[in-house]
């Protein structure tokens, strides 16, 4: 299973970012896919996930700002991110939580991380 995440760059405090992320390759089911952040020098950190139920999550960040939805029809999460801040800053990765078979237990799936910097 690979992840292709996109839709990073730079963006003035205040403003909007929309990132994407597909995933492609062997997979049977969707249990849950989301985005993580790792800004230099800390760990990485849950932003929010949407589960197949559609259940979300969102980190205390995040709520109010940003805004998770789920296609996995299409195997693709977005990620709204409305008035960014300069701590906002880090590289943003999506996570897939899934089978690529029914006998074989959930794994867990990273994509490449794609940069949102937030310049004040």
């Amino acid at each position: 299973v690979q992840l292709q995440a996109s839709g990073g760059g730079l963006v003035q405090s205040g403003g909007s970012r929309r990132l994407s992320c597909v995933a492609s390759g062997k997979i049977y089911s969707i249990s849950s896919m989301g985005w993580y952040r790792q800004a230099p020098g800390k760990p990485r950190e849950l932003v929010a996930l949407v589960t197949s139920g559609d259940r979300e999550q969102y980190a205390d960040f995040a709520k109010g700002r940003f805004t998770i939805s789920g296609d996995f029809a299409r195997n693709m999460v977005y990620l709204q991110m409305n008035n960014l801040r300069p701590e906002d800053t880090a590289a943003y990765y999506c996570n897939l939580e899934g089978r690529e078979r029914s006998y074989y237990g959930p794994q867990n799936y990273w994509g490449q991380g794609t940069q949102v910097t937030v310049s004040s």
